[in-house]
């Protein structure tokens, strides 16, 4: 995984999104994301992709007894020991993939925006079902993949400059897209919803949300907003490890 988000200019420019300035609750999907945690208190949670720190600081405040934020951006990790410290709250430079998952250390394992820049996403998801306690929680939320097999994953435009419609392409062609973003290039990686969701069950893992994100009806007055509803830009997914496999 590169790590764009160490680049000065494209993190300075990542710093002015409102979702980085004002936090959760200026994320569209956040109402519907908080709504699949479990009960955190006493929990151990660990948090893949923490970026600011903004889901380590919710899981403490809902009584998490130890949280461990990765990020493989030291900029990012630096911005969530400023914004969001909290005694039970590690914070640490390491990659999704580089991490070593010890069995059976966590209660609830959480990853926002991370997911859809990793190849292979079915060693992660092995990986979190091993450092899960049974019953354990994985939440997840990644770009969709009607979304990341959008061309360039942007709009065609009429001659106006209004969105006319989403073009989709290659959708069973899984593998890297090149997209720009806050202007730089930036790789993803598209993967098939099959992919997701059947790589999460052969994992081990009981599927119990599947949701398309969407934002609130009190957001629809912020630029781009209605769009949102036009398709899908995020999945989320709550799925529980089971006691025998």
């Amino acid at each position: 995984m590169k790590n764009t988000y160490d680049d000065k200019q494209f993190f300075d420019q990542y710093a002015k999104m409102l979702r980085s300035q004002q936090g959760l609750s200026s994320a569209g999907e956040w109402r519907q994301f908080r709504a699949l945690f479990p009960d955190l208190s006493g929990k151990s949670v660990l948090d893949l992709g923490c970026g600011y720190g903004w889901h380590c600081k919710y899981a403490a405040e809902c009584g998490a007894k130890r949280v461990l934020g990765i990020d493989l951006s030291e900029k990012m990790i630096n911005a969530a020991k400023e914004k969001n410290n909290d005694p039970k709250i590690t914070y640490r430079v390491c990659g999704v993939e580089d991490y070593d998952y010890p069995a059976n250390s966590h209660d609830c394992v959480t990853s926002n925006l991370v997911l859809h820049y990793i190849a292979d996403i079915g060693a992660i998801f092995r990986k979190v079902y091993l450092t899960l306690k049974k019953n354990g929680v994985f939440l997840l939320n990644m770009e969709h993949p009607i979304f990341t097999a959008g061309v360039n994953q942007d709009w065609i435009y009429d001659s106006d400059g209004k969105p006319q419609y989403w073009p989709v392409d290659n959708y069973f062609y899984p593998g890297e897209r090149i997209t720009h973003f806050l202007g730089q290039d930036v790789t993803k990686q598209h993967h098939t919803l099959t992919q997701i969701l059947m790589g999460l069950i052969s994992t081990g893992f009981r599927l119990e949300v599947v949701e398309d994100a969407m934002p609130s009806v009190d957001m629809m007055n912020l630029p781009g907003m209605a769009d949102e509803m036009r398709r899908p830009m995020m999945l989320l997914i709550k799925a529980v490890r089971k006691e025998t496999r």
